[in-house]
């Protein structure tokens, strides 16, 4: 055997050796036994995991998402979660992380953020923060659906599931997976699923996870925890640190922005005679909201009377839809947000589609919710039960980590909360418009009040300016004939 020949087979030997020593992913080896019980276990196929705050909830999406593709010919696996964006900030980076690490051969679309494997399975993502989106998903045929952060999702969800995924799961009794972790107030979809006993309901937490908490590798998650509530001056009963931390269900009203209560700020029917305003908050990975706000200075009340919210919309689409409503409610008064781009979008709107649209006073922001929510407490500021506006309300909350400085939390951004916040700071129900009172004719008040005039006459008839006198002569002969 010549030293050619010798090289070309040692090199063969170590290409095998290599091919045998690679990793092999098995969903059994990665996962730990929680992840295993609520992918693998026998029960329901529609199932919910309620979960603290680092459980691995979504790495095991991505590894039960890639086992299923790998060993599942001419299947798909379906991953929602509230945006597109949210996608890729949240399960994306494990995706591409299990592909390097297993050199696992697929074709990917880091854009669309699919994959599409040798065997014809492949995986999809989407968004679904509002009911526009749900016929997106209609007409696929699903091995497995995941729905992460579930506790973020609107109520359109139970329509989402009911009317579009169980039928797509139909053909291959496939399998419903909602996860998340408990939000401020026990109400909502996904708490309602959670205590449904016709799902497959497991519940774990970070100290069940052996990547988080393993003393015997010097692993002490309590440590780092008692560390975490000394720096953020807090005890092991703060409602926010039991939700985060031990993934337990713990009503918490003050962790919520926006204190609207159904019962008490709902409305059927409206007064008359309302003075309208439209808040604008614009987006575009985001939606675009308006909101139109009628107030009442007599009854000193606030109503948001129509929402509109849609995603990816042009100037003209938005300009449109300003233009319909404007026509409707006639406003008296149109406010934006003109922060970065919003100012060229304002004044677009203003030049262009000849819109008298002001900036939105955007500063004490903080201070103008307090506003509002002193409103909401007493029954001034109303939406219907229904509104997006209720529902944003009980998903949008407060990120104390710092207790100087709160913060609204990142997980939930709602456009409309902003447009109407927007549009009730132009709002003037506070000023009580007074009715003048009209005296009766031949009373003491009624003959001092003629005296009053003619006094007043006789006064500026001093003034020697013939113009003045007649005037005040007139004025006091008209107010006589109407009183009579």
């Amino acid at each position: 055997m010549d030293a050619v020949t010798r090289i070309a087979l040692l090199n063969e030997l170590q290409k095998r050796k290599a091919i045998k020593e690679e990793k092999v992913f098995k969903f059994s080896d990665f996962a730990f036994p929680k992840q295993i019980a609520f992918f693998r276990a026998e029960g329901p196929r529609v199932r919910t995991a309620v979960c603290s705050r680092r459980a691995g909830k979504t790495v095991g999406i991505a590894g039960d998402i890639i086992d299923t593709c790998l060993n599942e010919k001419d299947v798909t696996c379906l991953y929602i979660t509230m945006t597109k964006d949210n996608v890729r900030k949240i399960l994306w980076g494990d995706i591409e992380r299990l592909l390097t690490e297993y050199k696992i051969t697929c074709h990917i679309n880091h854009q669309l953020m699919t994959l599409k494997f040798p065997n014809g399975s492949r995986l999809l993502t989407g968004g679904a923060k509002d009911p526009s989106e749900i016929d997106k998903f209609r007409g696929l045929k699903l091995r497995k659906v995941y729905i992460d952060e579930a506790q973020s999702m609107r109520p359109h969800i139970r329509e989402l599931i009911d009317e579009v995924l169980i039928p797509a799961t139909r053909d291959l009794r496939g399998g419903i997976y909602l996860t998340g972790t408990p939000g401020p107030v026990k109400a909502g979809a996904f708490y309602e699923y959670s205590q449904n006993e016709f799902w497959h309901n497991v519940k774990w937490t970070a100290f069940d996870n052996p990547h988080m908490h393993d003393p015997a590798k010097g692993k002490d998650l309590e440590l780092t925890l008692q560390e975490e509530r000394q720096l953020r001056g807090i005890t092991e009963t703060d409602p926010s640190y039991r939700r985060e931390t031990y993934g337990e269900w713990v009503e918490d009203e003050d962790a919520l922005v926006f204190h609207y209560e159904s019962v008490r700020n709902h409305y059927q029917s409206l007064p008359p005679h309302l003075s309208y305003i439209f808040g604008i908050d614009i987006g575009y990975d985001d939606s675009d909201a308006i909101a139109v706000v009628g107030y009442s200075q007599a009854e000193n009340s606030v109503y948001l009377v129509e929402e509109v919210e849609k995603p990816k919309q042009d100037i003209t689409a938005l300009s449109e839809e300003i233009i319909k409503l404007q026509k409707i409610y006639k406003p008296s008064k149109m406010v934006i947000d003109a922060g970065a781009l919003g100012k060229k979008i304002q004044e677009e709107l203003r030049n262009r589609h000849h819109l008298n649209i002001e900036a939105a006073e955007k500063e004490r922001k903080f201070e103008f919710i307090e506003f509002l929510n002193a409103d909401l407490k007493r029954g001034v500021f109303r939406a219907r039960a229904d509104s997006l506006f209720a529902q944003d309300s009980k998903l949008v909350t407060w990120d104390r980590t710092d207790p100087l400085k709160p913060k609204i939390a990142s997980n939930y951004h709602s456009d409309i909360l902003d447009a109407s916040l927007y549009a009730y700071r132009a709002c003037y129900h506070y000023i009580k418009e007074e009715k003048p009172l009209k005296t009766r004719i031949n009373t003491n008040a009624y003959m001092d009040e003629m005296e009053r005039k003619e006094a007043e006459a006789m006064e500026l008839s001093k003034q020697d300016d013939p113009e003045i006198w007649e005037n005040m002569l007139d004025e006091t002969e008209e107010w006589i004939t109407d009183e009579w």
